[in-house]
């Protein structure tokens, strides 16, 4: 469902996002939903959770999935390309700037000092993300995908299986669920 917003304020907050944003799709996320779920009341939190599976689920980068998810789920079409051009601005801004820089920035001790210290602050980012996430998941009180997530958090992590593999299995077990409450309520 498209809403009504201004397309200008979109593309600024889009772009300060992806600006001021280190660490990764995660992390872009996590600003997303405080932006626009709690900040601008434009999205709910349920609608969060389901934008960042799809956006995961998809290929190409994680935070130009979300801003295409969000733009569009802003703004339709239009929404989504001034979402997805106002996420790539900076960093293509930024990673200009570092490349003509870089023999400057590589050997240069406060830069590699700062960037070691970003590091910490970015890992704290993804885990509040991540603990975001899992309570929406809790908060649902449905017993299947909290037992789902736990057992994905296990293959992942204990069993090294690959994201890609752990999402298709998701998607196709999804698909089934789909089919099979259906199933049920035509009964």
């Amino acid at each position: 469902m498209k809403r009504k917003i201004s397309y200008f304020r979109l593309f600024l907050t889009m772009m300060q996002i992806s600006a001021f944003t280190f660490g990764g799709g995660f992390v872009i996320i996590g600003m997303m939903q405080k932006k626009f779920c709690d900040e601008l009341h434009w999205v709910k939190e349920d609608e969060v959770l389901d934008m960042t599976a799809i956006a995961q689920s998809a290929p190409g980068a994680l935070a130009v999935n979300s801003a295409i998810i969000f733009g569009y789920r802003m703004g339709g079409i239009t929404g989504a390309l001034v979402s997805t051009l106002a996420v790539i601005i900076p960093p293509i801004v930024i990673i200009s700037v570092v490349c003509q820089i870089y023999d400057v920035f590589s050997t240069n001790r406060i830069v590699q000092i700062a960037l070691q210290v970003m590091r910490a602050g970015v890992a704290a980012v993804i885990v509040d993300v991540v603990m975001d996430l899992a309570g929406k998941v809790i908060e649902t009180k449905d017993a299947i995908n909290i037992v789902l997530m736990v057992l994905a958090f296990i293959a992942s992590w204990i069993c090294g299986i690959s994201s890609i593999q752990i999402i298709l299995f998701f998607l196709m077990l999804g698909i089934v669920r789909y089919f099979l409450e259906r199933k049920k309520v035509a009964q």
